[in-house]
């Protein structure tokens, strides 16, 4: 069974700084990649970034480009989220999902908060 443990948010002011860990365990052949999402409350969970685990291809929504940046550590099983110059719009919960190869979430983490304050 792969399981997924996110670490890292908290309470920052606005043009801090962030680094998210999503520790993987129980990797299967099926696991492809490891996205990052996040949702507001009462809205639509959207893609943030997603990076593959070879050869480490990365993908990243529009409003995050420049600012975040999502990196692997295939040794320690370990997808990092680097947010920089964090906005309160970045305010959510923010979460890894354990991707297949169509880039389905099969697998997800139990979530971290974000908050930015203004």
């Amino acid at each position: 069974q792969v399981q997924l443990v996110e670490s890292g948010g908290g309470l920052v002011q606005a043009g801090a700084s962030l680094r998210l860990s999503c520790v993987v365990s129980g990797r299967t052949s099926s696991s492809y990649a490891v996205g990052w999402f996040r949702q507001v409350t009462g809205k639509e969970r959207e893609f943030v970034a997603a990076i593959n685990w070879n050869p480490g291809m990365e993908y990243y929504a529009r409003f995050v480009m420049g600012r975040f940046t999502i990196s692997k550590d295939s040794t320690k099983n370990t997808v990092y989220l680097q947010m920089n110059n964090l906005q309160p719009e970045d305010t959510a919960e923010y979460g890894c999902a354990d991707l297949d190869q169509n880039w389905a979430p099969r697998h997800w983490g139990q979530g971290t908060q974000v908050t930015v304050s203004s």
